[in-house]
């Protein structure tokens, strides 16, 4: 079934490098316009380039804590049973599976960036982003067919958001110049952190529908109705994070113009006013 914290560890995983894929897509668009390019990452300003690298770190160390949470704290190392694979902890090997891929796709873009054993360009690290999120789409695809009622529509909603990951990190590959598809995708990493906080709130804290409950390791509904509140309340929530996103993205776009925009950005405000007023 899960926990509220093997929800909310990815959940600020996926926050933290949305917003800033978001704020450095943003910056590195109107800084120049002309020369934009997509990146599957964005380095940190400052500090001597000592932090250059801080993201994919959080991304490849995180993805290490986690699968080894997932590997060996919560299967307590008992990983064979009469010669197979333990069934009680399957769930726990298909997570660990997940994470692996964000560990290698963090390890291998690091090894693009500080050595030369390994010079792939930015549009294959944006593929290996695409399979990453593949594992956890079909990882997540399959949870919301065998995960029941209430907890399986929260699985459901978090696959279309996992699905637009892959669409823009593909999309980021084939269209390396384009601004909108970069920025998509971290909108679509950072919705996917708020809605994995989201799920660990619902399910297993104190946001729980009325009606519903968590009881033997499953959410159950004392009826239909209940349950259907539960879904409608979903989408509700669905909805108010996507309008935070793009409120906040929208604030950091009108901020990282004023503060970074060149002149080419600020003369397209003003040939959009002047259409405007004819």
């Amino acid at each position: 079934m899960g926990s509220f914290k093997g929800h909310a560890l990815p959940g600020t995983l996926f926050l933290l490098v949305g917003v800033w894929h978001i704020w450095g897509s943003v910056v590195r668009y109107v800084r120049n316009p002309k020369a934009f390019q997509v990146r599957v990452w964005n380095p940190v300003p400052g500090f001597d380039g000592k932090l250059k690298h801080l993201e994919l770190y959080v991304i490849a160390i995180g993805a290490f804590i986690d699968l080894c949470i997932e590997l060996l704290y919560s299967t307590h190392l008992k990983f064979f049973v009469d010669g197979v694979l333990n069934p009680s902890h399957m769930n726990d090997f298909e997570h660990a599976g997940m994470l692996l891929m964000f560990f290698i796709f963090g390890g291998v873009t690091l090894l693009t960036q500080k050595t030369r054993f390994l010079p792939l360009p930015e549009g294959a690290l944006c593929l290996i982003a695409a399979t990453a999120f593949c594992a956890e789409y079909l990882l997540f695809y399959f949870h919301s067919t065998t995960h029941k009622g209430l907890e399986g529509y929260y699985h459901t909603l978090l696959v279309f958001l996992v699905g637009l990951c892959i669409l823009s990190s593909v999309g980021g590959a084939l269209l390396p110049t384009n601004f909108p598809v970069d920025l998509c995708n971290g909108i679509a990493i950072a919705l996917q952190g708020i809605w994995f906080y989201q799920t660990a709130f619902v399910l297993y804290g104190p946001m729980m529908p009325k009606g519903c409950k968590l009881r033997e390791n499953s959410v159950t509904c004392n009826s239909s109705d209940s349950e259907v509140r539960g879904e409608l309340l979903a989408n509700f929530q669905l909805f108010v994070s996507v309008l935070v996103v793009l409120v906040g993205t929208v604030a950091s776009y009108g901020f990282a113009a004023s503060r970074y925009g060149n002149s080419e950005v600020n003369s397209l405000h003003t040939t959009h006013d002047e259409s405007d007023e004819d």
